[in-house]
């Protein structure tokens, strides 16, 4: 999973405690009782204005940078300003960038603005991973969702992602289903592996299996590593947390006892 704060009020003291619970996101006594490794998350995902702070804080971890971007979350500024700040969160050290398109293109099936707004997006990025997401909560339809997943990955996505976590409906599983079988269309047409995410709305460790059995049945196991399957959803680990301290004890812990992501 990615572990996020995308909150108006975010300090970098609150970035530098988010970084310290991707570096060990479960207790040494937990992993112990466990029989585990050391664990880490997927990435750590911020605004430009934090990105500095968090891959100082991220610094040898092998964790990377991801920086929201292109107006994140409406994604209602001017091109040129989308791009400068794509251009400036990779050189202050992010090495994804997670970009909202246009809602308008998708509604107006204007399906080539799309294409060549995404395709300008991947160019600014450089070797910085891409994850396009969708906003799928505004898309209206599935039709419209499944047009604009093949758009995206087209323009060169290297992700595609359902939301922003700021819309009215996030992640479904009917919209991933729409989702993720574009990507196997995609794969089996172009021979050019896509990764998924799904974000906002998954808070519990029984609904994360579900994703987690969706992606196995229709895309197999190699979609279930991080470098093509993350998990947008802070509040995730938590319940995961709580669901393995009853594994190892038999009993819940409360919320409380863990560090906030």
């Amino acid at each position: 999973m990615d572990l996020t704060t995308l909150s108006g009020d975010d300090t970098p003291g609150r970035v530098r405690r988010l970084c310290a619970k991707a570096r060990r996101p479960l207790s040494a006594e937990l992993l112990h009782a466990l029989g585990l490794p050391d664990l880490r998350v997927g990435a750590v995902c911020v605004y430009h204005e934090m990105v500095s702070e968090a891959v100082a804080s991220l610094q040898g971890s092998g964790i990377p940078v991801a920086a929201v971007s292109t107006g994140f979350p409406a994604g209602l500024t001017p091109m040129e300003t989308k791009l400068r700040e794509i251009e400036l969160s990779v050189a202050a050290g992010a090495a994804e960038v997670d970009i909202v398109i246009s809602r308008r293109h998708a509604l107006s099936h204007d399906w080539q603005a799309l294409y060549d707004e995404v395709s300008a997006f991947r160019q600014a990025c450089g070797a910085a991973h891409l994850k396009t997401i969708l906003a799928t909560g505004e898309l209206q339809t599935l039709e419209n969702v499944a047009r604009a997943s093949w758009v995206a990955m087209l323009a060169g996505a290297d992700f595609i992602k359902t939301s922003t976590g700021k819309e009215g409906v996030n992640a479904t599983l009917d919209v991933s289903l729409v989702m993720v079988r574009a990507i196997r269309d995609y794969f089996q047409e172009s021979g050019h592996v896509v990764g998924y995410k799904p974000a906002g709305g998954i808070s519990s460790a029984r609904l994360a299996t579900q994703y987690l059995a969706l992606m196995k049945e229709e895309l197999g196991p190699r979609w279930l590593q991080p470098e093509l399957f993350r998990f947008g959803a802070s509040s995730l680990l938590t319940d995961i947390e709580r669901q393995l301290e009853h594994h190892a004890h038999g009993f819940y812990s409360a919320s409380w006892r863990h560090a906030l992501p």
